[in-house]
This record gives C-alpha cells, structure tokens and sequence, in this order.
C-alpha cells in the first residue's frame, strides 16, 4: 500500500493548485477517479469536483459525503517533494500541500483498496483556503448525502465537531490630505485614526472562545504627504455567534469614533463568513467517527475550533459533517511535513468507517 500511496501523493503535490488556479489539478482528480475508482465525475457551476462511486458489497445504504478541498496556500508552484526516512517534505522553499493533498490521496488509496464501502459522493472543493469559496458555492442539489466526513484535520485521532461564527470587517477612513513638511495643520491623518482604533482594541484571544485580528493596514501614497485615506482589513471568531456580532460591532465604533474624534470618517462594512456550528453528541455522523476510530485501537479526540472548514459550510447546508485527521503537520508553512506511516493510519482508520457505515 505504501508505495503506490506515497507515488501518488506525490504525484499530486507536483502539480500546481494555489487557490484560484486548482482546474489542472481537478481534472487530473477526474481522470484519475473515473479510471481506477470507476466513478461518475462532473464539474458543478463554480467547478467544484463531484464524483460519485458505486457501493462495493454494500448493500442498500444510502450515499455519504466524503470532501477534501483541492487548493493549496502560497508558495505552492514547483513543489518537489521528498521521501526521506519515512518521511515527506517539500525542498524547503514551498509548503508540501499535504494540506489536503494528503486526504485526497489517502481517500483514493482507501477507495481503491476497500473491501467494502457504501456509495460515496466525494466532493474536491476549490478555493477553500481563501475562505471556503467552493463550499460556500457547491450545488448541494447535485448531492443526496445527508452526512459528510471532511478529511483535513490533523492528527488521525481527532473529530472536529465544531466552528465559530466569522465576521470579516473592512474598513475605509477618510481623513484630509495636506503638504506635511508646509502646512500639516490642514490635514487630518486616516493611518492616525485607524492606529488609534487598533491600539484599544483587544486582539488576539479576546475570550476564550473568541478572537479578534488586524490583519492588513494599507494607508497613504507619500511620504510628504499627511494620508487623506487608509484601509483596514481585520476579523473577528467566536464559537458563540451572539459574542461574534456583539465584538465585530465593538470593533466597528471603535474605528468610526476613533475617526470622528480627529475630524475623519470610518466606513466600516461587517460581512458574515459562516455562522458557528456544532454537531450534536448524538449525531449518527459523530457516532461512525468515534467507532472508527475506536476500532483503529485510538481514543476519539473530539475538538471544538475557532478556524473555518467545508464542513461549517456544510452543515449549513443541510449535510452533518465532521473533520478527520489526515496527519500533516506544520501545515501553511515552508516546513510542511507528512508521515508515511500516518497516511497508512488514515487510510485504514477509512476502511474501519466504511465497515461501520455498511453495518
């Protein structure tokens, strides 16, 4: 099983998918599917992969949703990867894509190997890493699954069970521009207003459930130059959706009255990415997790995160899903790095939940 499953991960790694740019990486998912899979594969309106797989001695069950996402972060172009001491990694100058190149390859290998599995609908979603656009845009009207098992968690044990609410703030000041060598008393500074709204912000762990980030500040266009404009783009998390919009407005006034006590003004717009979910303990979806796991001869490590999958989106939509681990580590970094001996785990743990979902 090793060798054709480290082959084809690695096959997968080496072709180019940063988000927005996944199309050659899907249609070779395609191909790849209907050739060794013998799945139905199409394309839905925003080119998200849908491939169906018939049930293998699996009988009368009804179809289950198994996703990955299909994109990579940056700097993902000419990834080489190596195979050294039981290990893979990328040369050092791009991450590896194991994130979730991984959980594609360990879903084909288990696939491919099962003795038994019911019907699957497996979905490749583009554009998640810049805030789940594939999943937020997946036609659900071409699924019939009503639970899903999202493979891009980390460590094999683990349940992601829960998300937060995301609100994406962006703001727009609007000061006076003025010469700032001549007459700097006639302007009125944007970068002063926002850096004095994001000195009393609280940042970081605002709660232990929720988060707040500034993560671009953009301002000016001359050094000699008092800046008329500036533009902040920020966040806020919580696993409580209430304490997410009631941050997010405090973030809000805080820039529009930091702006207004200079003289400037704030244009803050609050956008809702996904809204907080939790699967309930007695989901049926939760229940195959843990006895798959269970079975894999590991105790289920059920999680509650304040980062975004597919699978929020998801549940939104009217699939239960939850995340499993696939065993990368140091995800989103140059120092991105697989085991092979957990991608091994990963796919057995798979063959455990098709056993449990047949039964």
């Amino acid at each position: 099983m090793s060798s054709r499953l480290v082959s084809v991960f690695c096959e997968m790694v080496r072709i180019d998918s940063e988000s927005g740019n996944e199309q050659a990486f899907l249609d070779y998912l395609a191909r790849l599917f209907v050739q060794d899979l013998g799945a139905s594969c199409q394309f839905d309106g925003f080119g998200n992969l849908v491939a169906r797989v018939p049930a293998r001695h699996c009988a009368d069950k009804p179809p289950v949703l198994f996703g990955c996402h299909g994109d990579t972060v940056k700097p993902g172009r000419g990834i080489v990867p190596v195979v050294k001491d039981g290990v893979v990694r990328s040369q050092g100058d791009t991450i590896l894509g194991a994130d979730d190149k991984a959980g594609i390859a360990e879903l084909y290998e288990a696939v491919l190997t099962a003795t038994q599995h019911p019907p699957l609908e497996i979905v490749i979603t583009r554009e998640e890493e810049t805030g789940l656009v594939g999943a937020k845009n997946l036609d659900v009207s071409l699924l019939t699954a009503q639970m899903g098992f999202i493979l891009d968690g980390d460590t094999i044990d683990s349940v992601v069970i829960g998300g937060p609410s995301h609100m994406l703030i962006d703001v727009e000041i609007t000061g006076r521009a003025a010469h700032a060598g001549m007459e700097p008393e006639k302007g009125v500074s944007a970068i002063r207003a926002a850096a004095h709204a994001i000195s009393i912000l609280k940042e970081g762990w605002v709660d232990p459930q929720t988060t707040c980030n500034v993560g671009i500040i953009e301002g000016g266009r001359i050094r000699n130059g008092v800046p008329e404009k500036a533009f902040v783009k920020a966040e806020c998390r919580s696993l409580d959706h209430d304490t997410c919009l009631a941050y997010s407005d405090t973030i809000k006034e805080a820039f529009e009255v930091s702006a207004r006590a200079i003289g400037a003004q704030a244009e803050v717009k609050l956008e809702l990415g996904y809204r907080a979910m939790r699967v309930p303990d007695d989901a049926p979806v939760l229940a195959a997790a843990r006895q798959a796991i269970e079975r894999a001869g590991l105790t289920p490590d059920l999680r509650v995160i304040c980062g975004g999958t597919d699978a929020s989106i998801l549940n939104a939509k009217g699939i239960q899903s939850v995340i499993l681990g696939v065993g990368g580590r140091a995800e989103h970094s140059s120092d991105e790095h697989i085991y092979i001996s957990d991608m091994e785990a990963a796919v057995k743990l798979l063959h455990h939940l098709f056993a449990v979902l047949c039964e």
